[in-house]
């Protein structure tokens, strides 16, 4: 019964999510998970009869993994804790299972189904994800090998293919953006909001890129501003004054994360030309913004149909990584065809010890003895390994080894 339920895993293997290409920013907003919310997840999941389980949750999607006979367990835990229901998920969602399950995990840890191809940063958001899940108990031996595959696949992409050359990801996008529809961009006045990863991130980038210091820095922990700031030789601001910095920037990029909008309609009454890039999820600049004279409001998936020729150049790379990731895969499903073996082998060894009276010394109390003992029987227990690698037949093998141990006792 144990190697049946084990022989059946791969097939329990899901995934329900949803992303960029069905659902909107505003949409995927509904479903977005914060640490919080992820703690709650992993609480209730014993209800759903979930022991193993992880969410993936970027700007881009959402996505919750897991072992299961019933994907809409998953939904159902994942939408108890998000402002979306079910079956608004349902309308946009994608369910996979097993095999597909597999390849498409595979996909986005190499970039391949990132809203921007071969976005590297999903690599330490899925490391983060799996890591608090393990942190609470929630992530297998089953489910660790997955992430720890997933993630040398991701590796050796990186390292043998040019699918994430270059540097296109959402931040540098908004760089991209900035030097093509905003002239003279090193003279402007920049205001940016929030300095968590993605703001660094990009507060970096418009430093490199624009070749420019003329940046105000503001987040609600000043610490963090500040010392950014101090790292790049920039201003900071006062959350407080935030309406005047407004005003007085030409150039605005959001990146707080807040669960509302902090960049209103009433911050903005000069009529002055500006450019507000919003790279937050769920959008953190009022949706009437956009609507007011003079100002040119973008979000994150505005910025993700910008194409160049660094995306030409990774699109032709992606035969190169499918190519590795089958090899991968094909190694994990080899890894876990042996796993159903686990119990039989061990169960080998056992019986093998207990033939003990077959000794290759006089002495079978003698330290000489146990040590040759076990080295003949893991020797065994290797070759029946790779027999049953070889031919999958488990029944035959375990008799034949038996024999084998007897006739070289």
């Amino acid at each position: 019964m144990r190697s049946l339920i084990q022989n059946m895993i791969i097939d329990k293997f899901c995934v329900a999510g949803i992303n960029y290409k069905k659902a909107d920013a505003e949409m995927r907003s509904l479903f977005a998970v914060n640490d919080d919310q992820y703690s709650s997840i992993l609480k209730n999941a014993p209800s759903f009869g979930l022991k193993e389980v992880f969410v993936l949750s970027t700007c881009n999607r959402t996505e919750i993994y897991g072992l299961t006979e019933n994907p809409e367990d998953l939904i159902n835990l994942l939408c108890l804790e998000t402002p979306g229901d079910v079956q608004t998920f349902i309308q946009s969602a994608y369910i996979k299972t097993g095999d597909e399950a597999i390849e498409h995990i595979f996909n986005v840890g190499a970039g391949l189904d990132s809203q921007i191809l071969g976005d590297y940063e999903i690599v330490g958001q899925l490391k983060n994800a799996a890591k608090f899940s393990r942190q609470h108990d929630f992530l297998g031996a089953y489910l660790e090998r997955i992430v720890n595959t997933v993630l040398q696949s991701s590796k050796l992409i990186k390292s043998n293919t040019q699918i994430s050359g270059g540097t296109v990801s959402v931040s540098f996008a908004a760089i991209q953006y900035i030097k093509q529809y905003a002239q003279n961009a090193d003279s402007k006045n920049i205001l940016l909001l929030g300095t968590g990863k993605i703001g660094s991130t990009t507060c970096k980038n418009l430093v490199d890129y624009l070749e420019t210091k003329n940046i105000t820095l503001i987040n609600r922990s000043p610490e963090k501003a500040i010392e950014l700031a101090n790292e790049l030789g920039l201003k900071t601001g006062d959350m407080n004054n935030l309406q005047e910095e407004i005003e007085n920037a030409d150039i605005i990029l959001v990146a707080t994360n807040a669960e509302k909008p902090i960049v209103l309609s009433s911050h903005i009454s000069s009529g002055k030309q500006k450019l507000i890039i919003d790279l937050s999820i769920p959008f953190n600049v009022e949706e009437s913004v956009g609507n007011l004279p003079n100002v040119q409001l973008i979000n994150v998936d505005e910025l993700s149909k910008l194409k160049d020729e660094t995306l030409k150049m990774r699109e032709a790379e992606v035969p190169k990584a499918k190519v590795i990731i089958a090899t991968i895969i094909d190694e994990f499903v080899e890894w876990h065809n042996m796993r159903r073996h686990v119990p039989m082998l061990k169960d080998l060894k056992s019986k093998l010890k207990s033939l003990h009276s077959y000794s290759l010394v006089t002495d079978p109390q003698s330290s000489l003895y146990e040590e040759m003992l076990d080295t003949k029987i893991q020797r065994v227990v290797n070759e029946t390994a790779g027999r049953i690698k070889k031919t999958d037949t488990k029944g035959c093998q375990y008799i034949a080894a038996i024999n084998d141990f007897i006739c070289i006792a």
